[in-house]
């Protein structure tokens, strides 16, 4: 028990931290429920500034919806993505979502997002190219769920605090956050946008903790690298 609201009170200091060097971060960036669930499909493997450039495409040819998404050419759709690499790909997957929705909520996302979320998320992991992180993204930006993205940069940044091991596997990595923080969505989507930061800008390859605003965690010893 001890150990436990040990580990509580320094996620909480972590966060408090960030949150006071970094202000809040406006994450994640859409105008809709949708085009959140575009980019969080999009964003695999790719830089955010892509993802802009892809859905800034989408939108120029009026294809940001599930109507219209569901009517265009595979071709067509497939270079509209171009800049968010793998652009082929993830036409399919976008596709294989947008199937998926018509099929089983008659097109409509917020009537997905409606559902228990044990529910919504068995079923977005069933879709092929949805992933763990891909589909917490959804559920929590999109759908208010209480739910933890887990990032490379959430391993990163607690494997060198020494809270879990770099080996860590998504659900380990979410269980220690959920279990140990507020079932809140709007902490979960501050303390996800702020470990993004800190992830970019401080704790990267080569870490950068003498400007780092969580270097007071690190107790003395060197990060976990």
């Amino acid at each position: 028990m001890f150990q436990r609201r040990a580990v509580r009170h320094r996620l909480l200091r972590l966060y408090d931290a960030a949150l006071s060097a970094l202000g809040p971060q406006h994450w994640w960036p859409a105008e809709t429920q949708f085009e959140v669930a575009v980019g969080a499909i999009l964003t695999q493997n790719t830089a955010w500034i892509n993802v802009e450039r892809a859905i800034a495409n989408l939108k120029g040819a009026r294809l940001l919806s599930p109507a219209a998404l569901a009517r265009v050419p595979f071709g067509e759709l497939a270079r509209a993505l171009r800049p968010s690499g793998y652009f082929r790909v993830k036409a399919r997957r976008l596709k294989a979502f947008i199937q998926h929705l018509w099929s089983h909520h008659g097109g409509s996302l917020r009537r997905m997002l409606a559902q228990p979320l044990p529910t919504v998320r068995a079923e977005l992991l069933g879709i092929s190219g949805v992933g763990p992180e891909t589909a917490d993204s959804i559920l929590l930006y999109a759908g208010n769920h209480p739910i933890f993205v887990v990032d490379a940069y959430t391993r990163r940044i607690l494997s060198r605090h020494r809270l879990v091991s770099p080996k860590a596997s998504y659900e380990k990595l979410q269980r220690l956050l959920m279990a140990n923080l507020p079932s809140d969505p709007a902490l979960f989507n501050e303390y996800h946008g702020l470990l993004v930061h800190v992830g970019k800008e401080f704790c990267r390859s080569r870490p950068r903790c003498e400007t780092c605003p969580l270097k007071f965690d690190l107790q003395g010893r060197p990060p976990k690298l």
